[in-house]
């Protein structure tokens, strides 16, 4: 018999991709997605089952299946489509892991457990340190939004992992994921024809391709490689940083630099009429920005992403096609006068 394993949140993109991968590794002998509702894409020879993991019953689901290894991905900063708003997120992340995490603690069969977090967990502060490591204790938690449901999941598993020391447990912040499927909130906002920044800053971003966030779940769901251990936490980012300036110029998109409250303003006004949801976690990231270390990815877990930040993000803007400005022309322009202008000294994040 093969490796039995249960994954969370396969009605989105990521989540169903994931799935069809999974089952065609050879040590795979039966997948089964779970989610609140039907994916409207494939999921290959995968068993899906309607379950809400809100619910108690998601114990029963795990006693009645054998699963030994779980893999949580139903942990998301929007709602899926228009299905809810933000309470029933929050509801999903945080009562829905308390409930995955009771289940697989009663669960005998279940020796791996894999979560999909967030480099969201360190906030975004005006005094944070330059490059966070997965020890790095941030100046300032998170007050709210989806990244306080991260820093409230991460405490449920470190609860878990006491409780449970014979399974092995596998925390992953992601930077930002992008690709021609991304539908997180970041990718809504770099969606907009014309983007609001918050004038005086130019924050450092990082991002991680879809096909390299599939590629880290393998590895973290399966039995570490040699000279490994996939047993921790571990920050997962593509090489390399870009400044949002740099993103807006790839995209060709115009922006508008306000003073923040008007960005706050603004923000507001486009989650009310539904455009995008412009969050106050959001405008703290693209004020001062994240930026994460990935030694631990590379020398301990052994992953390398195939993308760097840059390249990712060169994927997801061929996804999503020209903007108003044309991209070359806009850099031509920017390198011309960055030539004629005198240097300035310093830069703000």
């Amino acid at each position: 018999m093969g490796r039995v394993v249960l994954v969370t949140g396969v009605a989105r993109q990521l989540g169903g991709r994931f799935v069809r991968r999974i089952q065609r590794d050879p040590d795979v002998d039966r997948v089964i997605g779970v989610d609140a509702v039907a994916p409207e894409h494939h999921l290959g020879g995968a068993e899906f089952l309607k379950a809400d993991i809100r619910h108690p019953a998601i114990a029963r689901v795990l006693a009645e299946t054998g699963v030994d290894t779980v893999v949580h991905m139903d942990i998301n900063g929007t709602p899926l489509g228009k299905r809810g708003g933000r309470a029933s997120v929050k509801e999903t992340n945080v009562i829905g892991t308390m409930q995955l995490l009771g289940a697989c603690q009663k669960a005998p069969k279940v020796q791996r457990l894999v979560i999909k977090s967030s480099t969201s967990v360190y906030g975004s502060a005006p005094r944070d340190p330059a490059v966070f490591t997965e020890t790095t204790t941030p100046k300032s938690l998170p007050s709210g939004g989806f990244a306080k449901d991260i820093v409230e999941v991460e405490g449920y598993v470190r609860g878990f992992a006491r409780r449970r020391p014979d399974v092995a447990v596998c925390v992953l912040r992601f930077a930002n994921i992008l690709g021609p499927c991304a539908d997180s909130p970041l990718a809504e906002y770099f969606s907009l024809p014309v983007w609001p920044t918050v004038l005086g800053y130019d924050p450092r971003l990082q991002f991680v391709h879809e096909d390299d966030a599939i590629a880290v779940l393998r590895i973290a769901a399966a039995a570490p490689r040699r000279g490994t251990l996939n047993s921790g936490t571990f920050n997962i980012a593509g090489d390399g940083v870009l400044l949002l300036s740099q993103t807006a110029r790839r995209l060709g998109r115009p922006t508008v630099p306000l003073l923040l409250p008007t960005v706050t303003w603004a923000g507001t006004a486009l989650r009310s009429v539904g455009i995008t949801d412009f969050s106050p976690e959001q405008i703290r990231l693209l004020t001062h920005g994240r930026v994460v270390e990935t030694t631990q990815m590379r020398e301990t877990l052994g992953f390398r992403p195939k993308y760097t930040t840059a390249e990712t993000f060169a994927e997801f803007a061929r996804s999503r096609g020209p903007g108003l400005l044309p991209p070359a022309s806009l850099a031509r322009t920017v390198d011309r006068l960055a030539g004629v202008l005198p240097a300035r000294g310093g830069q703000s994040q």
